[in-house]
């Protein structure tokens, strides 16, 4: 078994769940003769984790139910040496043994939910993998649409006007938050706290709009974000790789949708299939906005990447006044779609060597943490310390 096993995690309880195996089959198919073994790392919708060659091919993924009866349960362990590996937990025949793959590293390939909100990448750090990304804070911080951009806030970076609630408030005084939608000013723009891809985004002119959007958007999320919307609008997307100590920006990027907010199908199914993931989506690259312009978004890109302390790719997404050309953060994406290789090809970069540029900082990363120190020896736990325990339990039996 190869010692060089790049474990590439994907699918996940999600909304996203489609859109993250295509990015992990762009990666995959990347990857193949090279000087990795690629392991997959499916997560089901229902959250079971399963590895298996049969999961390396797109076309099976039509007939999810027939994929997993083929696919093998797995999860993560330690080997008899200590070291990280991914282990099969069923044996594929009677007298059979479970595979265990040692891990490399992994590449998340996750979009939405715990894959991308840091969860997966805590399961990482508790077994003491190296993967591929942003660290805990920045994957969770990037999730939550509403602390990121208090953090850009309090960093002088410009965020456009809103505000956000929960469904308990909703229900509990729906009529101060249609008063508070009013004062904001319609049109506005409601969407979910903790979901990419556009998905439950919807556009409110009134008041009958907002109440609609926000029945629709519970149903993807307990937070919802309502925020004025910028008109006339222009998308700008910029894509940074590296880590907060050394970065690099890509080309902008100008989506084009067939509203003024991009959604779920405009970015995935403009071609008519989902195949090609965010590559297939209708954009303008390099975008057709002033040096001036591309500049500043450039280094706000910038600014922004360190200021969350991300790693790996991410995809900095910006909204545009037209006219005014004033720019307002919309989210950082810390494991884009498709891993905005698109916007790297046009800044000399193609998928491959964007995949094995992840993983090589991913592996750096990990080698910066092993090299501090990661235990304090105490004497806690002498004799003296469990004296004191004791001597609490004897206190406790008195005053009962």
């Amino acid at each position: 078994m190869s010692s060089k096993n790049i474990i590439v995690a994907f699918g996940g309880v999600s909304p996203e769940h489609e859109v993250s195996v295509l990015s992990a089959m762009q990666a995959i198919a990347s990857l193949e003769d090279t000087q990795y073994h690629i392991v997959p790392l499916y997560v089901t919708k229902s959250g079971r984790w399963l590895t298996g060659a049969p999961l390396l091919d797109l076309e099976n993924y039509q007939d999810l139910d027939a994929l997993i009866n083929q696919a093998t349960p797995c999860t993560f362990a330690h080997n008899d040496l200590g070291k990280p590996v991914l282990q099969e937990t069923e044996k594929k025949s009677f007298f059979g043994s479970r595979e265990q793959y040692p891990i490399h590293a992994v590449l998340p390939a996750f979009h939405g939910s715990e894959g991308e909100n840091g969860a997966f990448q805590g399961a990482c750090e508790m077994y003491n993998i190296p993967y591929a990304g942003s660290r805990v804070f920045a994957s969770s911080l990037g999730m939550d649409k509403v602390k990121a951009k208090e953090l850009c806030r309090a960093h002088g970076i410009p965020v456009v006007e809103g505000f956000d609630f929960d469904e308990a408030e909703w229900a509990k005084d729906q009529q101060a938050i249609t008063s508070q939608a009013q004062q904001l000013g319609y049109p506005l723009i409601i969407k979910p706290v903790t979901l990419g891809s556009s998905i439950g985004v919807a556009r409110a002119d009134d008041e009958e709009d907002l109440i609609e959007a926000v029945e629709t958007s519970f149903r993807f999320d307990n937070n919802l974000m309502v925020e004025k919307a910028v008109s006339p609008l222009m998308e700008i997307n910029c894509s940074i790789l590296g880590a907060p100590e050394d970065m690099q920006h890509s080309v902008c990027e100008r989506p084009l949708g067939q509203e003024e907010t991009l959604s779920f199908e405009d970015k995935y199914q403009s071609d008519g299939s989902r195949q090609k993931g965010m590559a297939s989506a209708d954009r303008i690259i390099p975008a057709d906005i002033s040096d001036e312009l591309t500049d500043k978004i450039q280094s706000l890109s910038r600014k922004i990447f360190k200021t969350f302390r991300a790693s790996g790719v991410a995809r900095l997404d910006f909204l545009v006044n037209a006219e005014t050309e004033d720019i307002y953060f919309n989210e950082i994406n810390t494991i884009p779609g498709s891993f905005s290789f698109y916007l790297w090809e046009e800044s000399g970069m193609n998928m491959r060597e964007l995949m094995l540029k992840l993983i090589e900082i991913g592996l750096k990363q990990h080698q910066q943490k092993i090299g501090r120190i990661r235990s304090y020896d105490t004497n806690l736990l002498s004799e003296k310390a469990m004296k004191g325990i004791k001597g609490l339990k004897g206190t406790k039996q008195e005053s009962s």
